[in-house]
């Protein structure tokens, strides 16, 4: 194991271990300033990952929510200087975590807020002209095989529980009320996407979720609308497309 290696795994250690050959300029005891520097790290790892997830750090409190990010923080070490990146991986964690088996919807609550994370963070995209979006509709035959490109920004999930209203009450004044009147388990859809400066999540209907993810994996427009409409014999074409457009989220349309 080389240095750099020791001195990276002593920074996370369960137990607190002084790394060998550690050595302090002014002939102080090296565990004791290497203990601040680990404290600072662990700290910092804990407050990544508080600032990404509030709302969950909220369903728990945050006494709970920093013992539980402690725990994931050291076995799990950023692969990336960019705070805002750490946290992948953590839904996966929690929804492991003994502790938290008592909220099952905890898991997906942090992972909304990883794609909330994320939209803000992807590359930016200009959205389709309105002039495009008439061309193609005004050319009904061109309309089944066309394909769009979706922003870089958008994200969606499918969840048993209602994660989105969960995070949508905790945006609010009157966070107990809104909370008392939901029933965390009914399954709810998310769309997240960036727009301008601003992430914005969207509830969304079963279908509604499953057009946007067919589109996203390549489908032209008739065959992600059919598989919508299998899904959710209530799918709107025109809703869906009305979001997407409302929201920016088409960067661009092929046709066939």
């Amino acid at each position: 194991m080389s240095h750099h290696q020791g001195f990276a795994d002593s920074l996370l250690a369960v137990q607190p271990v002084c790394p060998p050959g550690l050595t302090a300029w002014n002939r102080s005891d090296p565990g004791r300033r290497f203990g601040v520097y680990r404290n600072n790290v662990l700290v910092s790892l804990i407050d990544a990952l508080a600032d990404t997830c509030p709302v969950t750090q909220a369903l728990v409190g945050e006494a709970f929510f920093r013992g539980m990010a402690a725990v994931f923080a050291r076995t799990n070490p950023p692969h990336s200087p960019v705070m805002a990146h750490y946290g992948e991986g953590f839904a996966e964690f929690i929804q492991g975590f003994p502790a938290a088996a008592g909220l099952p919807y905890l898991a997906d609550v942090a992972r909304l807020e990883m794609l909330r994370v994320q939209a803000y963070h992807a590359a930016d995209a200009a959205s389709v002209s309105p002039a495009a979006l008439a061309l193609l509709l005004s050319t009904p035959e061109r309309l089944p095989g066309a394909r769009f490109a979706l922003h870089p920004s958008l994200r969606h999930m499918d969840t048993p529980y209602a994660v989105v209203s969960l995070w949508a009450a905790h945006q609010g004044e009157d966070v107990g009320t809104a909370l008392a009147a939901l029933d965390t388990a009914r399954q709810e859809s998310a769309l997240v996407i960036r727009v301008g400066l601003d992430v914005e999540i969207h509830r969304i209907a079963t279908g509604t979720a499953a057009f946007i993810r067919h589109l996203d994996d390549g489908l032209g427009l008739a065959d992600a609308a059919g598989r919508a409409m299998a899904a959710d014999p209530t799918f709107v074409l025109a809703d869906a497309l009305g979001l997407l457009v409302g929201a920016g989220a088409i960067t661009a349309i092929t046709t066939q």
